[in-house]
């Protein structure tokens, strides 16, 4: 059974977070699910973009950390998220040398160049993505290689950025339903 932190979209706090949240307990994980945006759920990028722009990417690690610090201990907490965040998961990952994996749906950030990690990380991908391009998705594996991290990708070829929310144009259930197959997979391994 792994710990895990699940942070949301750029979307917020949406009920496809609840549901991976569901399905990752009916395997027997224990799940967190914080609420970075303080309730408020949105239906269009541009309203995503606009809340984390009024909050702001330091409030929103800030409160991440926050929900992540009751978490951490003996075992290593593994640190999962949606697009926006899997970008705070990672930055979470590697600041907590404990990590227990790194799981990222959708979304990265960037890597210091004297970043050091041995987290195990496994990303879902869209292909293409517009918001994860090829070159960055590229630069990003060797730049986590280069960290020491153990890193596989997964890329979902024809499936919209968040191919994994039902209730978004983005959904592809073939491509959800092998994403979250080979997800499980890779948190029962660790």
């Amino acid at each position: 059974m792994a710990r895990i932190l699940l942070l949301h979209s750029m979307y917020g706090l949406r009920p496809a977070v609840h549901q991976a949240a569901d399905r990752l307990r009916a395997a027997g994980h224990e799940v967190h699910v914080p609420d970075l945006y303080g309730g408020r759920v949105v239906d269009t990028p541009e309203e995503g973009f606009g809340i984390k722009e009024e909050i702001g990417r330091d409030e929103l690690l800030r409160r991440a950390v926050h929900a992540a610090a009751p978490l951490i201990g003996a075992g290593g907490l593994v640190y999962a998220g949606f697009s926006l965040g899997g970008s705070i998961a990672q930055n979470l990952a590697f600041a907590d040398e404990r990590a227990g994996g790194l799981l990222l749906m959708h979304g990265t950030s960037d890597i210091a160049d004297d970043a050091s990690t041995e987290v195990p990380v496994q990303l879902h991908v869209a292909d293409p993505d517009t918001w994860e391009p090829v070159d960055w998705l590229n630069a990003w594996y060797l730049r986590m290689r280069k960290a020491g991290a153990d890193v596989e990708v997964f890329r979902y070829r024809g499936a919209g950025h968040l191919f994994t929310d039902p209730d978004l144009p983005d959904y592809d259930s073939e491509s959800a339903e092998r994403a979250w197959t080979i997800a499980l997979a890779f948190l029962d391994s660790l």
